[in-house]
């Protein structure tokens, strides 16, 4: 058996699944309903998919009580499917150990604190007066300012960069390519309507247990820091504008954009491309999702799914609607108009 096989009474044990079918089926690797083989694990979270069980190849399926009689193996009977299955994939995860130790082309400033149980990586650059937790690994060209603070577990990903005074709470992971710190947009118009740069002083605060994506960036504050809570999830190519603050557990998918002082609450959602933008400060409040290109311009303090999208059409059609939008105002006013005059 591979240090990756798992029998299904080992995946059960660890998902808390009900197996009905063969405990000792042997389990290499994971794969879709639709696509696995034998000695794959799948699941059946969605019943857009359920068309796909009795056909499946796999040699165990995670699915729930009511669709364990169609499946044609082993099941694993579990109240969460989706949720099982991401405890289940974490079994079959490479391990990225490495041993620990700082290499000979990395740079390390004064006053650094580095436990002896850390691994910094080739020609990685850390600033003065940092301190680096045990079971930190730094891997290849990341480049660390003064002042910056990882706790334990946390890893970095190749040449992504923190600016000065970042703290990264435990077991956090930062992707390659992310920009950690860098300074806000901010600046403003003198009498001559020359822009000047507003100073960034403020850093970064990064709670534990938080992901954060390929290419994403996160500025610093202006004055008080910006703040990531615990476990929240930023997928890739996410701006997050200075001073915001994320609230935990909460999920940013891809290219959304956070202008700078939003404020967002525990459990939300950002679907990808939304975000938020307005002329003054946005809070949303917990509990919310926004839906795929969705941009919030005021704040939200009712939890629930919010929207702001137009349906495609073809083309020609889309302008044709998209100048009609102009006519919507004087529309609205002749109907009030014949709806007073009725009375």
């Amino acid at each position: 058996m591979s240090p990756l096989t798992r029998t299904v009474a080992d995946i059960a044990r660890h998902i808390g699944a009900e197996v009905v079918g063969d405990p000792q089926q042997e389990i290499s690797g994971l794969g879709s309903l639709s696509t696995a083989v034998s000695g794959e694990l799948s699941h059946l979270s969605s019943v857009n998919y359920r068309h796909y069980l009795p056909q499946t190849q796999a040699s165990a399926v995670i699915l729930t009580a009511a669709d364990a009689p169609g499946c044609p193996c082993t099941a694993l009977v579990v109240g969460n499917p989706y949720l099982a299955f991401a405890r289940a994939s974490q079994l079959f995860a490479k391990s990225r150990n490495v041993s620990p130790g700082v290499h000979a082309s990395a740079v390390l400033g004064e006053g650094c604190s580095v436990s002896p149980e850390a691994y910094i990586g080739p020609n990685v650059s850390i600033g003065e007066q940092c301190e680096i937790a045990a079971g930190v690994c730094i891997h290849a060209g990341v480049s660390i300012g003064a002042n910056c603070r990882l706790g334990a577990d946390v890893t970095l990903f190749n040449n992504c960069t923190l600016y000065s005074d970042v703290s990264v709470g435990p077991r956090t992971t930062i992707h390659s390519g992310a920009v950690i710190g860098a300074p806000g947009f901010g600046y403003t118009a003198d009498e001559s309507g020359r822009l000047e740069e507003i100073a960034q002083l403020g850093g970064v605060e990064i709670g534990a247990d938080v992901s954060i994506g390929a290419a994403t960036t996160i500025d610093c504050g202006a004055i008080e820091n910006t703040v990531i809570e615990d476990g929240v999830k930023i997928d890739n190519q996410v701006q997050i504008g200075h001073n915001s603050r994320i609230g935990a557990h909460t999920m940013l998918c891809g290219c959304v954009g956070i202008v700078g002082s939003t404020v967002i609450g525990k459990h939300c959602i950002f679907a990808g491309g939304s975000g938020v933008g307005g002329d003054k400060p946005v809070t949303v409040c917990d509990g919310v999702v926004v839906t795929a290109r969705t941009v919030l311009s005021q704040s939200v303090d009712t939890p629930g799914i919010y929207s702001g999208t137009i349906v495609f059409h073809e083309h020609k059609k889309w302008l044709r609607n998209a100048l009609r939008f102009e006519a919507l105002d004087d529309l609205f006013k002749r109907v009030r108009r014949l709806e007073r005059a009725g009375k």
